[in-house]
C-alpha cells in the first residue's frame, strides 16, 4: 500500500508549537493549497490542509516560517479519533510531515511581508506596478 503526500502551499498562521509530557515537540499548522483548475465561475479554490510535524523538525519548521510562508512538505495522511468534552467522537484527518522546504528565502519573505505591513502600496505585482494589499484582500 502506498501512501504518500507532497504540497505545496503557504502557511495560514504560524505553527502551534507544543511539547508532550514526555518533552517531544509537535507542531500544528494549515497550509493553503490551490486547485489546479478554476471553478464554474471561474475562480480558483483554495484547499485548507491540516498539518502536523514531529521532534526537532517541529522546532525548526516553527522557528524558521511565519504566517503566509511557501513551503512545500512531504508525509502521509493520517486519521484518528478521539472523544470530545460533550462524550461525542471526533474524527481528524491530517498530513503529518517527513521532509519540508522553505520555499522562498527568508529574508526576502519577512522584508516583503513587514514592507506590506507598513505600507500596502509599496508592494508590488513584479511588474514594478504598485498593488494595494490589506490582510483581508489574503485568504488565510
Amino acid at each position: 500500500m502506498l501512501n504518500s503526500v507532497a504540497l505545496t502551499g503557504r502557511l495560514t498562521k504560524p505553527v502551534d508549537l507544543r511539547y508532550t509530557q514526555s518533552g517531544t515537540a509537535v507542531g500544528s499548522f494549515t497550509i493553503a493549497v490551490d486547485r489546479q483548475f478554476r471553478s464554474a465561475n471561474g475562480e480558483r479554490e483554495t484547499d485548507f490542509i491540516n498539518c502536523a510535524i514531529w521532534s526537532k523538525s517541529a522546532e525548526n519548521f516553527a522557528n524558521f516560517t511565519h504566517k503566509g510562508a511557501l513551503v512545500g512538505i512531504e508525509g502521509h495522511i493520517q486519521t484518528r479519533t478521539y472523544d470530545n468534552a460533550q462524550g461525542n467522537k471526533v474524527y481528524v484527518t491530517e498530513v503529518i510531515v517527513e521532509n519540508f522546504a522553505l520555499l522562498e528565502p527568508r529574508q526576502t519573505s519577512q522584508d516583503s511581508q513587514q514592507r506590506s505591513a507598513n505600507n500596502p502600496a509599496a508592494a508590488s505585482q513584479g511588474n514594478g506596478q504598485p498593488i494595494d494589499v490589506s490582510d483581508d484582500d489574503l485568504p488565510f
